[in-house]
């Protein structure tokens, strides 16, 4: 089976300032499902309209990570911020449920500044087996799915707590709640682990959703890299995936004449544009 491919909003249409606009123009070019990180400033009620009138689907969101100037990028896994935590996780999912959003990425949050990651690798992970048992009562209530994404320390954010897939999975066997998923980002994970066809075969039952760059340069898949993204993609259909693959790369250029390899993957595979059979037509 074809794959499905999301527009992330909060990285491609970046000459559109607007998230109801990017996501009309990720609708315009084929894409059927979109994504974002945590959408402030826009009010659900615009880009849950925005999307009815595209006909696209709202796959995943971020939750929100609290305080940016502060250092934040989550708090999941931040000890003696669990109640700042929930506040965030209730209002991700007041948004998820306005915009008819099923996923919500939950961060973990960085390494608090002045402390060893080894000294407090305890503490964080105490903290977010607790906070992720609450999400995952939480979203129980909503039939909705929480993503842990592993975030690459060696370049993107050093402070960063959850950083590969064998972490994040050890942390999901623990927590031990069929509604929390692995969200696997290869950009992150070629960057920490590389061996990417034996790591998406080993984690395949806990995924929940995959993001794509090309690595280093966090490009369109098809730009120069390490990755062979053909490769990557027909492996994907023969393990069965049927989740997105979310598209979280900074474009070169104008996004839409980008979407090369995207229209090339579609020809490939007998579809028209948008990714729907031909013979539909």
């Amino acid at each position: 089976m074809a794959l499905r491919f999301s527009a992330n909003l909060s990285w491609l249409f970046p000459e559109l300032p607007a998230l109801p606009a990017r996501l009309e123009a990720a609708a315009a070019a084929g894409f059927g499902a979109v994504e974002a990180a945590w959408p402030a400033g826009c009010p659900a009620q615009e880009l849950r309209a925005a999307a009815e009138r595209a006909r696209v689907q709202i796959t995943l969101l971020n939750a929100p990570p609290r305080d940016p100037e502060a250092g934040e990028l989550g708090l999941a896994a931040v000890p003696g911020r669990q109640a700042a935590f929930r506040q965030g996780l209730q209002a991700a999912v007041h948004y998820a449920r306005a915009v008819g959003c099923p996923r919500i990425h939950v961060m973990a949050g960085r390494v608090p500044l002045g402390t060893d990651r080894a000294a407090v690798a305890g503490e964080m992970e105490t903290t977010f087996i607790e906070n992720l048992r609450y999400t995952a009562d939480l979203l129980s209530q909503e039939d909705m799915i929480g993503l842990l994404e592993p975030i690459n320390n060696r370049i993107t954010d050093p402070r960063y707590y959850l950083n590969t897939p064998h972490q994040a999975a050890a942390i999901l066997e623990k927590v031990g709640r069929p509604n929390l998923k692995l969200q696997l980002d290869l950009f992150h994970c070629q960057i920490m682990d590389g061996n990417l066809s034996r790591n998406l075969e080993m984690y395949f039952p806990l995924i929940g959703h995959i993001q794509i760059a090309q690595v280093p340069g966090r490009h369109e898949p098809d730009s120069p890299g390490e990755l062979n993204f053909p490769y990557i993609f027909e492996l994907l259909e023969s393990l069965g995936y049927t989740g997105y693959v979310g598209c979280e790369y900074a474009p070169k250029g104008d996004t839409l004449e980008g979407l090369g390899w995207l229209r090339s993957y579609w020809e490939s595979r007998g579809l028209q544009h948008g990714g729907t059979s031909k013979a539909a037509k």
